[in-house]
């Protein structure tokens, strides 16, 4: 999966992150190395769609954001899709 807007909800799902550490955790788990364009580009997508919102912070140089309940609903709907091509894939797999 490499569609950085999923990445970016999927690294917020587990909870709030300012850019560099979602970029870390993005690498950590999808093994995808997103770059800062292509990763705050996202952002602000997300932020638009009302999928992701600023969080509080206490250090002013990075800011973190956070899931709202439309980019965690957006975000169940996505993996359980993605999870329905996963289990065909798996299957045709088998009759190969």
């Amino acid at each position: 999966m490499s569609d950085p807007t999923l990445l970016v909800l999927a690294s917020l799902a587990e909870g709030d992150k300012h850019g560099y550490a979602m970029m870390e955790d993005i690498e950590r788990f999808a093994g995808v190395r997103l770059g800062p364009g292509t990763l705050y580009g996202a952002i602000t997508r997300l932020e638009q769609r009302g999928w992701i919102r600023p969080a509080r912070s206490n250090d002013d140089r990075r800011q973190p954001y956070a899931l709202n309940p439309e980019g965690r609903r957006h975000l169940e709907e996505q993996v359980a899709n993605l999870n329905l091509i996963v289990r065909a894939g798996l299957k045709r797999l088998r009759h190969a």
